[in-house]
């Protein structure tokens, strides 16, 4: 690890000319994963580090139609928001089952945004091919255990898995990132806030050096809407996911699906949205064909090797119990 300057900003505005105005800087907030990279696995640096826990970022505020996160708001006060508990379950048990009561007082949500993935081949510096660590050097995963890999958005340049539970939720629900910069504020939606890796999977995100991002923005689900977080992992304790499942459904009187949510985990490059699926399902009546064709379009041309060509049935299966579990629950 090189040397890294500290500094401790008071204000947003200091923090993102700091940061911009040095090509090496990087924030630090709850640290959870930067200083992993930095210091135990030596495959990321920074010239500067930028705390920012003491801006004024951590609030969450509630209106009748959306909630407003604070970046700087933790996995653990967001999951106990009485308002995530009552109009976005899959949102609360995304975060319940993301991480460790430890992690979760840590963790913000703005820094798990940007988490980085936990490809072993990305995290080992005495790995030479990963393209997403060295551009056009290849990439190690495809030959290798790829057991915790991605199938949906990746190809022969990059299989690394975007790890992150919330974030499922998050695209499921057309969350938006609220991003300040030096010429201003923009709002990005979160389905369009990741990069498919394409020949460049170095790139993960629209943001430019410097850009910090500030809240997240989550529509409600109205009342009577039935959402949950289904995850497959290989052990119930702390684990990543070998598939996951946010979804939310609307029912009408008559048990028609009239409005549908569906997003997957530990299949993709990004944070997957199944609008295809969606498609399947509104309009329908949960019957066993239907949510069995809704999850086979849910995953279309997937790239597999050898050690992830079974996700490709788990996914399915996974998707179809998340809808009969919601269905049943909401009949």
């Amino acid at each position: 690890m090189r040397p890294f300057e500290y500094s401790r900003s008071d204000s947003v505005a200091d923090a993102v000319a700091t940061v911009s105005g040095e090509p090496g800087a990087a924030y630090l907030a709850g640290g959870t994963t930067q200083l992993d990279l930095m210091l135990k696995d030596g495959v990321v640096e920074a010239s500067r580090l930028v705390d920012i826990t003491r801006l004024p970022l951590r609030g969450i505020t509630a209106g009748a139609d959306e909630i407003r996160i604070g970046a700087l708001a933790t996995m653990e006060e967001l999951a106990a928001d009485p308002t995530v508990a009552d109009r976005l379950t899959l949102v609360r048990e995304a975060l319940l089952l993301g991480a460790s009561v430890q992690l979760r007082n840590m963790a913000t949500i703005g820094g798990n945004l940007l988490q980085r993935t936990r490809c072993r081949y990305f995290r080992d510096p005495t790995v030479a091919a990963c393209n997403k660590r060295a551009p056009g050097s290849g990439c190690a995963a495809i030959g290798g255990a790829a057991r915790m890999h991605a199938i949906l958005g990746a190809s022969e340049h990059c299989i690394a898995l975007h790890a992150s539970d919330l974030c499922v939720a998050l695209v499921a629900m057309d969350a938006e990132v609220q991003i300040q910069g030096v010429d201003g504020e923009r709002r990005v939606p979160l389905n369009d806030f990741y990069v498919l890796p394409g020949d460049r999977p170095d790139v993960e995100n629209v943001l430019a050096h410097g850009e910090l991002i500030t809240a997240i923005v989550v529509p409600l689900l109205p009342p009577g809407a039935r959402s949950a977080y289904l995850k497959v992992r290989d052990r119930v304790s702390y684990e990543f996911a070998l598939v996951s499942v946010a979804a939310a459904l609307e029912l009408g009187e008559d048990g028609t699906i009239e409005h549908a949510r569906l997003a997957l985990g530990g299949v993709g490059t990004v944070p997957w949205r199944a609008r295809s699926a969606e498609r399947v399902l509104v309009g329908a009546r949960p019957e066993a064909g239907v949510l069995a064709a809704a999850a086979r379009s849910a995953i279309t041309d997937p790239f597999t090797v050898a050690g992830t060509a079974f996700k490709v049935p788990l996914a399915e299966r996974t998707i179809v119990r998340m809808l009969q579990d919601l269905t049943e629950t909401a009949s």
